[in-house]
């Protein structure tokens, strides 16, 4: 395996997928004694071009984010739509689903890691930049997330 595949070790966000996100979110302001951040839905699949496993799909999720000094928090609720988020949901149950890492070089990143086994599995945009989930797990036991934010 090549090293240093991501030109980055700073772990930018831990992502934990949940049933309830109005609930979890919550529990989790009430545990740190922090103010609940409410959640969004991510962007229909025409804005946020979604793609899982080399398909498009209609997959959306709520989101929450909990700022924990240099981390960010994520909860994830999915929609029933295929997707990364469902398809670990199912089968693993409500825990921990990715650790993320801010990149530069999206294209490039994901190329590099396909090269070394570690394929991507959901890609897709957001207002500001774009995102790539890469089936890490059977090496780091965990699935990895790029996010690259476009340049100000």
């Amino acid at each position: 395996m090549e090293k240093n595949l991501l030109g980055t070790n700073v772990i930018a966000q831990i992502g934990i997928l949940v049933h309830d996100i109005e609930k979890t979110s919550q529990v989790y302001a009430d545990f740190f004694g922090v103010e609940n951040p409410g959640w969004q839905i991510t962007d229909v699949v025409d804005k946020a071009q979604t793609e899982y496993r080399g398909k498009r799909t209609e997959a959306r999720a709520k989101l929450a984010f909990f700022k924990m000094g240099s981390l960010q928090l994520e909860l994830i609720e999915p929609d029933e739509h295929p997707s990364t988020w469902r398809e670990y949901l199912n089968e693993h149950g409500e825990g921990p689903h990715h650790i993320a890492f801010r990149i530069e070089g999206m294209k490039d990143k994901v190329m590099t890691l396909d090269r070394n086994q570690m394929p991507l599995l959901q890609k897709g945009e957001y207002t500001g930049g774009r995102y790539a989930y890469i089936d890490t797990f059977e090496q780091l036991k965990v699935i990895v997330e790029l996010l690259e934010n476009d340049k100000k």
